[in-house]
Parts: C-alpha cells; structure tokens; sequence
C-alpha cells in the first residue's frame, strides 16, 4: 500500500480508507464512512486489481476512481498505489498595499442587529464575514473576509474534487447530463468548500454562523453547475448559459444572480446569499469578468491592453481604441497536468523550472519544495518546450532530434521522467488554442501585438511562467516582456470586490453587457490559424489578414 513516497504493508479485507489513517492521509467524509456522502474520492493509481469490486454507492464514478471507504484490499498479490483528490496546490497569499477599498456590503451591522436591505436577519455574533471565492476548473481558492473592514481573515485553496468526471469543462458538461450522475460534480465541490469553511473558521476562532454572504467567481460551466443551472446549454452551439438565453430573450437584466447559500448546499448562516458574477459572453465566463473587475480595465482606459487568463479554458480580452472584446480559447489541461504522461498541477514534487546544461549534456530542474521530482507543472513544461527548441532538440513541428524515429526524451532518467511525442503533440495543440484565442482578437480589432502596452497574465498558473519562453514557443503574444504584469489570482481579487460592495456589481453588470464576443471557431481562417499555432515558433509581429495565411511551409 502505497501514497506517494509512503508505503505501509497490505492488510486484507481492510478499506483504503483504513489504510489512509495508517499512513495519517486526510481522506475527507461526512458520513461515517457508509459510502453516501462520496467526499472521499481517491485516484488508483496502481493495482485496482487487488481490490474489490466496485459497490453501489460508486456507481457514479469511473476507472481509476473510487470511494475510500468502500474500496476494500482483496489480495496481496500486487502493490496498491492511491492519492486522495483533495490536494493542496500552491497558492500565493498576496499582502496587498492597495488604497482604501469600495465598502458598500449588502450585509451591514446595526447595533446587535445584522441587516441587509434594511431589514435584519440575525443578531451579531461577534463578526460579520463573506467568503469571496474563485471555483476553477482545476483548483479552488477561498477567501474568508471581514464585511466591516474589507480586510482578509484567512485563505484556503484545494484541488477542484469534480475530476472524477472529467479534466474539463466539456467532459465535466456530459457527466452532469446524464440522469445517474446528475447533482455529483455539485455536491462534491460544495463538499470540499464546506470544509474549507470549517478549516478556516476553526482556525480563525469565529462561528461559521457569522457568515453571510458570498461572491463566487468561475467559468460559465463551474458556476452554473455549483449552483445547480441546467448546463448543457454551455455544451452546445451557440455555448451559452440558460442564463445568458434569458438575457438575450430580454427575460432578464444580467446573467448574475443570488440565491440563498444553503439551497446550494453550503454550511453558513440560514439567510447568506451566494452572489454569482455575470458571465461576459458563452465560455467567457464570471472569472474573466472578475479579473476585469480587479484590474479595472473598461473600454474607457487609455492605451492597448490585453488580458489573458490562462487555464483549462483560457479567456482573452482585449482594449483597444475604447472597445473591448472577448474570446474564450478551449485549451484543455495539458498545462494543468491532464493529457502528458508526467504532467501534473502545481504540487510538491512538480518540476516548475527547467533548463538545459550543454556542459554536462543534460537538464537542470527546480522542485517545488525542492524535492525528488515526481512530473511537471505547467511553468516546467513550457521551459522544457522552449529548451528543445533552442537547443535544436526538437523542431518547431514537434519533431524530436537529432533522432527523427525517438518516440521520447529522456528528461530526469533517474526519476523515469520523459516528454513523448504525444505529450509534445498534445502541448502543442493546447498552446495552439492560446495562440489563436491572442491572434485573432488582435487582427479583428485592427492591432498587432507591437500596439500592446501592458499585456496582463491572470491566473496562478501565469504567476511562475517564463515570459520569454512562452512567446518562443508561442503560447504568449510577442510583446516585450517589461511589458508583461503578472497579476496573479485576478479572480479571486474580483469576486472579493463584488462581495464588499453592491456598486461594484452593478458597475460590472453594466461593463460586461457592453463588451464584443468572438467565437474562435466561426473566423474564416480559424484552422490555418490554429495550425500555425501547433508549431513551437513565436507568433508573427504583424499578423495576416483573413484569406491571406503566410504559408508556414
């Protein structure tokens, strides 16, 4: 029995879970273990084999996952691997030196009475709290906030649990749609927020009761299955909530929305509301329109700016001559550890930074927490790309050297760590998608990337990202890297300033209704283009008009 570099001996008929409390793993449950509450989701990594079938309450899930309560060791003939899904990606807790904030709650303390809408809900109890929180395809952060103040109490971040069905929002849309597993991907993450709620509130010494309201963050997929919207919609052409639908039958004034916080499962005061951030356009979700928020970037600003939000679902918008327009690029998460053979998130044990020693004929890494490397987070892998390129290792079409035949590269030989020319072909077509989402926002409003003078990297992802490699192999637009600001975790600074003041939303419902949205899919050269996306070269300074593709050959 096996969970990372621990190894404990295999005990039959006891439960993974029995085997997690041997190796002191926190494997969340709320429900003593029987199988109901399905919190406790682990990844086999190795001998399903050995264990038994799975049962009933498992049925919702997939191979290699299972319950830990009720995957049970039937034999002792092969190693049994496992890792739970609630891990604890790196994050940055950023100490901010910004002016006073916009306080304008929609909750307020009057005396011993807490009111909202000048009507009171609940006698104080010592503190009034707002959880600001950004739901991300891949992880989850959470800030516990102090209504009154405006200040920062607490963070937490957390692996998003919805994997089970699906690494992206697509697949993750599919799932949901099927009658056996509708409500699943919904009941595990707000699971895992709930006991991020408790960890935060113990920790801190306050009543989870004194919370009472909350601004989430998310793409168009995560925020409506969090709170419980039909979302297959978003899986279909035109890709739009049935929230945007209402909007454009003229149903509704805005996609966003509140709802109080326990009809979506949520343990906090009885009369919190949970208040969702308006989508801009189709997959250009509530996270885009926060970062917009947090950065302050309306049509109205002066010079050319670009946003890109790098994720599963990267989200590009562009100002330029008082317009701002959207695309929404579907990059899949091979940047986020899905589809490399030794990909994985920002853990400890991912390679974040790489580079090749000519001297010694070999790669020089760095370990987040420096230690034994175990695969490659995102910031490593674009390293690894652009030093093959630069070293001649590998051409811009993908193609390993000086052996052309090589099916991989040995990258730490002694940790078995390789890039295949599968994972190279699944970067490829990932970073494509970046490409394309920056190019033809850019050509349609009439600018080159020389115009750019401050392109914005939102997302923790971009945080550790090396600028110049990125434009080499061109995921990044090629803009002058003093001209790049790293703004970290955008969203989740958006949705704090929509949960501390109610003029701040309707400023930003007002924002979002007025932007332009292109889908990708529908520009006429959109394949030549993606194509010369999937080549590892820089994307050109001036880019070429529709119907006139510079031919890469």
């Amino acid at each position: 029995m096996r969970h990372g570099a621990e190894a404990r001996p295999l005990a039959l008929g006891r439960s993974l879970f029995d085997h997690a409390d041997d190796l002191k793993l926190q494997v969340p449950s709320s429900c003593g273990r029987s199988g109901q509450c399905h919190e406790c989701i682990v990844e086999v990594k190795q001998g399903s084999a050995a264990l038994s079938a799975p049962s009933p309450p498992e049925a919702f899930l997939r191979t290699p996952f299972r319950l830990a309560c009720q995957a049970i060791v039937r034999s002792d003939g092969e190693d049994i691997e496992f890792a739970p899904l609630r891990r604890t990606p790196r994050i940055v807790i950023e100490t901010s030196e910004e002016g006073p904030v916009d306080l304008d709650p929609p909750v307020v303390c009057e005396g011993e009475r807490v009111m909202r809408d000048g009507v009171p809900i609940d006698r104080y109890r010592g503190a009034l709290l707002g959880l600001a929180i950004d739901l991300g395809t891949t992880t989850v952060a959470v800030d516990l906030v102090d209504l009154a103040t405006g200040r920062v109490l607490g963070n937490a971040a957390f692996e998003n649990p919805q994997r089970f069905g699906g690494s992206d929002v697509m697949n993750r849309i599919s799932y949901d749609g099927q009658a056996q597993h509708r409500g699943e991907l919904q009941r595990a993450v707000a699971a895992e927020i709930n006991r991020a709620i408790i960890d935060l509130t113990e920790r801190l010494g306050v009543s989870r009761l004194a919370i009472y309201e909350l601004a989430i963050a998310a793409n168009s997929t995560m925020r409506d299955l969090f709170f419980k919207l039909d979302v297959q919609s978003i899986g279909q052409r035109p890709y739009k909530s049935s929230t945007e639908h209402a909007l454009l039958r003229g149903e509704r004034a805005t996609t966003a929305f509140s709802v109080r916080a326990k009809t979506i499962g949520l343990r906090v005061n009885s009369k919190a509301m949970a208040y969702a951030l308006p989508l801009v356009a189709s997959h250009v979700g509530a996270d885009a329109a926060a970062d917009l928020l947090a950065l302050d970037l309306g049509p109205e600003g002066e010079g050319t700016a670009m946003l890109v939000d790098i994720g599963t679902n990267t989200e590009v918008i562009l100002r330029h001559k008082g317009r701002l327009i959207a695309a929404s690029c579907p990059a899949g998460p091979a940047f986020e550890g899905g589809q490399v053979t030794y990909g994985m998130p920002a853990y400890e044990g991912a390679i974040e930074a790489i580079r090749f020693d000519q001297a010694e004929g070999r790669f020089l890494y760095q370990t987040i927490g420096g230690t034994a490397p175990i695969g490659l987070c995102g910031s490593g892998l674009i390293d690894l790309l652009a030093t093959l390129v630069r070293h001649g290792r590998m051409t811009a079409k993908g193609v390993f050297s000086p052996d052309k035949r090589a099916k991989d590269i040995p990258v730490v030989p002694e940790a078995g760590i390789t890039l295949s020319r599968e994972d190279a072909s699944n970067l490829a077509q990932a970073k494509a998608a970046n490409y394309c989402g920056q190019f033809i926002v850019l050509r349609h409003a009439g600018a080159q990337p020389g115009n750019v003078e401050r392109l914005y990297l939102a997302g923790g992802f971009a945080r550790y990202v090396d600028v110049e490699n990125a434009v080499l192999i061109g995921l990044l637009a090629p803009v002058e890297p003093q001209r790049v600001v790293k703004v970290g975790n955008a969203s989740l600074k958006g949705a704090r300033l929509a949960l501390l003041s109610a003029r701040k939303r309707r400023a930003l419902e007002d924002l979002v209704r007025g932007i332009e949205h292109i889908e990708l899919e529908t520009t006429p050269d959109f394949f030549e283009v993606f194509v010369e996306g999937c080549q590892f070269k820089p994307m050109p300074q001036t880019l070429w008009p529709v119907g006139r593709h510079r031919s890469s050959a």
